[in-house]
C-alpha cells in the first residue's frame, strides 16, 4: 500500500508542477499572440475555402516544385536497378547470368579457381 500512496503523491506533485507550468505559458504574450495568429488565419483559410497545403504552395512555390519532383521520382527507399552481368567458364563453356554475386554456380567457381580469375571471365 505504501508504494501506491507515493505513486498518488508523486502523480499529484507533477499535477502541481504541470499546472504551475501551464499558468506561466498562459500569460506569456508570445504564446497569445501566436495563438491570435492561428485562429485568424484558420478563419481566412475557411474564408476563402483553402488549405494549409494551398497556403504554403502560395507562399513558398519552390517548396511545392520540390515535393512534387520528389514524389514523381523513384519511391523512397528504392535504388538503380543492378546490370546483368555474363560470366563464362573456359573450362566447359558453361555461362552463368546474374545480377548480384550471391549465384550458387558463380561461387563454386570462385571456391574452385578464384575470385580473380573468375572476375576475369566477365563478358563485355
Amino acid at each position: 500500500m505504501t508504494s501506491l500512496i507515493t505513486e498518488y503523491r508523486s502523480t499529484e506533485e507533477s499535477i502541481r508542477e504541470l499546472q504551475a507550468r501551464l499558468d506561466s505559458l498562459k500569460d506569456n504574450p508570445k504564446l497569445k499572440a501566436e495563438i491570435e495568429f492561428e485562429s485568424k488565419l484558420k478563419e481566412l483559410m475557411a474564408t476563402y475555402d483553402k488549405s494549409l497545403r494551398d497556403v504554403v504552395a502560395i507562399l513558398d512555390p519552390a517548396s511545392s516544385a520540390i515535393k512534387a519532383a520528389k514524389s514523381a521520382g523513384a519511391p523512397k527507399g528504392s535504388r538503380k536497378e543492378r546490370q546483368v552481368k555474363i560470366y563464362k567458364n573456359p573450362h566447359n563453356g558453361e555461362t552463368v547470368e546474374t545480377k548480384g554475386g550471391n549465384h550458387r554456380t558463380l561461387k563454386a567457381w570462385k571456391t574452385e579457381h578464384g575470385a580473380a580469375a573468375v572476375e576475369g571471365w566477365l563478358q563485355k
